[in-house]
């Protein structure tokens, strides 16, 4: 596995990957993940004032070169990797999110706010500039080109988590199995950490959750959406990477109201607004009573009072 001094991220192809589309101002701001830098090894641990004063000294040794071109060449791991200890921090940890522009982008925003370094894969360029304006990264492929994914894992380095919210329609729900099963796999040969997976109420032991005539309608995903929680646990299982699975309600595109919730009781359904739900990401991916789990989400406040009976899990 590439070690984290290596050569930086080619985010996308090689007009993309011009260095001159990412101007000083990133390097005076401190935000390296837009410029695509690696970071060393910091013998002070995952967390902490030291991991931000080593990442500071090597974004000094190294600016004028990356402001002038890339330099060496991209190292990639030739065989499969143990995944490491499941402890990190948000602060310079490097996450990669897949998914569209509702709940994904929303958690990319939670993520670099949180110190994060932030890739996000996209099929097309159409919320580039959204997304480099947050000073996370662009990575183009398709979820369910298996070579698409492979390019994109082995582009970066030292890769920590992955979360993906990647899913199709009744019609086409194709992405919800083989874009995730994709996905999982790289991140196991890979050595990530940690995985999350959002899919909806409605999959797997919570079929009987929704109202019989939702179910109908959206059965195509959720049985595809089966499948992926599915490969998730076996994979996890073999190559020891942790995951967590989030099962969100209707989602709705409101503000954020601090009362969404996570529970086991696989009876509960109910509506979550987006950025809710990626706030409930955001804690799952670094909460360790999180660890290989799976959960509803819904808000509370959303409930009628005759539906609140169930119990909360605390992050």
């Amino acid at each position: 596995m590439a070690s984290r001094g290596s050569a930086p991220l080619r985010a996308g192809g090689a007009s993309r990957g011009n260095p001159a589309r990412y101007g000083a101002g990133h390097v005076a701001r401190g935000r390296t993940a837009a410029l695509g830098a690696r970071r060393e090894p910091v013998a002070a641990g995952w967390g902490g004032a030291g991991r931000r004063i080593e990442r500071d000294a090597w974004i000094h040794r190294n600016a004028s070169t990356r402001l002038s071109g890339w330099f060496g060449s991209r190292r990639v791991a030739s065989a499969p990797v143990k995944c490491r200890a499941s402890k990190f921090y948000p602060d310079n940890s490097s996450i990669l999110v897949v998914g569209g522009g509702g709940v994904a982008i929303k958690v990319t925003r939670k993520l670099k706010d949180m110190g994060a370094w932030v890739w996000m894969m996209q099929r097309t360029d159409s919320r580039r500039q959204e997304i480099e304006n947050m000073m996370a990264i662009v990575v183009n492929g398709d979820a369910t080109n298996k070579e698409d994914v492979k390019r994109v894992f082995d582009e970066i380095d030292d890769l920590d988590a992955v979360v993906t919210t990647v899913g199709g329609t009744p019609a086409n729900p194709l992405s919800d199995s083989l874009g995730n099963i994709n996905l999982i796999e790289a991140a196991v040969e890979k050595g990530v950490k940690r995985f999350i997976l959002v899919t909806s109420i409605g999959t797997g032991d919570s079929k009987n959750a929704p109202p019989p005539q939702v179910y109908d309608v959206l059965r195509p995903v959720l049985l595809e959406k089966e499948k992926a929680e599915k490969a998730l646990k076996e994979k996890c299982k073999e190559g020891g990477m942790e995951f967590v699975i989030l099962r969100p309600g209707g989602l709705k595109t409101e503000p954020e109201t601090h009362t969404a919730v996570l529970t086991e009781d696989t009876t509960v359904c109910g509506p979550i607004n987006r950025e809710d739900m990626a706030s409930l990401v955001c804690k799952c991916l670094f909460a360790e009573a999180s660890k290989n789990r799976v959960f509803s989400a819904i808000d509370m406040e959303q409930l009628p009072q005759d539906k609140r009976g169930f119990n909360v899990v605390a992050m």
